[in-house]
C-alpha cells in the first residue's frame, strides 16, 4: 500500500499548476510533456528548442535538487519487471499518440481551459487507470 502524504502532494501538484501557468504566461506555449519532448526530437533547429530543452532538462536533473536539498533521494520500489515497465511506456505512447496529448497536456492545462476534448480524455485516462487497477489486483491477482 502507498503512503499517502497530503502535504507533499499539495505541494507537488502546486508546484505543477505554478509551472504550467508560468510556461503559458511567459511563452504561450501548453505544459503537455508529451508535445514538449516530440517537438524537441522533431524540430532540432526550430527557435523552440531552447525552452523545450531546458524544460525536459528541468524534469531531468530535478532528482539532483531533491537529493542536494535532502541529502538523499526517496525510496523508490518498482513492483513489476523491466520488461512490464516497457510494455507499460509503450502503451502509454501509444495512448498519447492516439489522446493527441498526455495527462499533463490535458489533465492539467486542458481541463484548466475548460477543454472538453481535454476534459473527455482525461475521463478515459481515469477511467482506463481505474479499469487496469481493478483487473491486476483483483481479476489477476497479482
Amino acid at each position: 500500500m502507498t503512503e499517502f502524504t497530503p502535504l507533499m502532494s499539495l505541494a507537488g501538484g502546486a508546484l505543477i499548476g505554478l509551472a504550467a501557468v508560468a510556461l503559458m504566461g511567459l511563452l504561450g506555449r501548453i505544459a503537455g510533456i508529451n508535445g514538449i519532448l516530440s517537438g524537441l526530437i522533431a524540430l532540432p533547429n526550430s527557435s523552440d528548442w531552447a525552452w523545450r530543452a531546458a524544460f525536459v532538462l528541468g524534469l531531468l536533473g530535478s532528482p539532483l535538487i531533491v537529493l542536494m536539498i535532502a541529502g538523499t533521494l526517496p525510496a523508490l520500489s518498482v513492483p513489476v519487471s523491466p520488461i512490464m515497465i516497457g510494455i507499460g511506456g509503450v502503451l502509454v505512447g501509444i495512448g498519447t499518440s492516439l489522446g493527441s496529448g498526455c495527462t499533463s497536456g490535458h489533465g492539467v492545462c486542458g481541463i484548466a481551459r475548460l477543454s472538453k476534448r481535454s476534459i473527455a480524455a482525461t475521463l478515459t485516462f481515469m477511467a482506463t487507470a481505474l479499469i487496469t487497477v481493478f483487473v491486476i489486483r483483483h481479476v489477476i491477482g497479482a
